[in-house]
């Protein structure tokens, strides 16, 4: 088991990796709509939100080697199922022909006040 940090992904905002890799699988951590530079939540509501977290996990999967075309499981956490249409079309639209399984779950809250988190396991080649 390998533990991943990634400079492209805003930082971990408790005591966990980016990623842990285990043979050829990248199991990521959940990304929240955190702006790298700025370590604060993107202004904007959940559209803006859905597209800073495909940003970070495009950037983070880049560092590691891998892209989106290679997700073979994701989770979705929203506050609100009411955004499940922007959500479901701002995620096909970051994966284009691409369809890994995928779960959608609402949450009462999310680290920092986030609308949106999603979490990857990517396979590596």
């Amino acid at each position: 088991m390998n533990l991943h940090t990634s400079p492209s992904a805003p930082p971990a905002v408790g005591p966990y990796s980016h990623a842990v890799s285990s043979g050829n699988l990248l199991f990521c951590s959940g990304q929240i709509p955190l702006d790298p530079e700025s370590k604060q939540i993107v202004p904007g509501g959940i559209e803006a939100e859905v597209k800073q977290v495909m940003r970070n996990i495009e950037g983070m999967l880049s560092d590691f080697g891998a892209g989106l075309n290679q997700i073979v499981k994701s989770t979705i956490f929203v506050t609100d199922l009411n955004d499940f249409q922007v959500v479901n079309a701002l995620y096909a639209e970051a994966l284009g022909e691409h369809k890994p399984a995928r779960s959608t779950v609402e949450v009462s809250a999310l680290p920092l006040g986030a609308s949106v988190e999603i979490e990857v396991v990517v396979e590596l080649v």
